[in-house]
């Protein structure tokens, strides 16, 4: 299976499972094919303002997904002004 450019939100539910479950970023970073930089951005966009039962920042991949579609709709939005 070729992996996506993107993440998506099967990607960052994988992501949610493994980090509420306790793995290091280095863990998902290995097991979802992807650099550690991109776990730790993911996890940055998907914060929730609260700690999780690990003590670490918690993470949802639905305000991970719609902070992405919300930033993503800022593009279309600025390259429309541009044209």
């Amino acid at each position: 299976m070729k992996k996506s450019k993107w993440l998506v939100l099967e990607d960052r539910k994988k992501i949610e499972e493994m980090y509420n479950s306790g793995a290091t970023v280095q863990d998902i970073a290995d097991k979802m094919h992807r650099n550690r930089a991109t776990i730790y951005n993911e996890l940055r966009r998907g914060e929730t303002g609260e700690m999780d039962a690990n003590g670490r920042p918690g993470y949802s991949a639905e305000t991970a997904q719609k902070r992405t579609y919300e930033t993503r709709q800022e593009w279309r939005g600025l390259a429309a002004v541009a044209e």
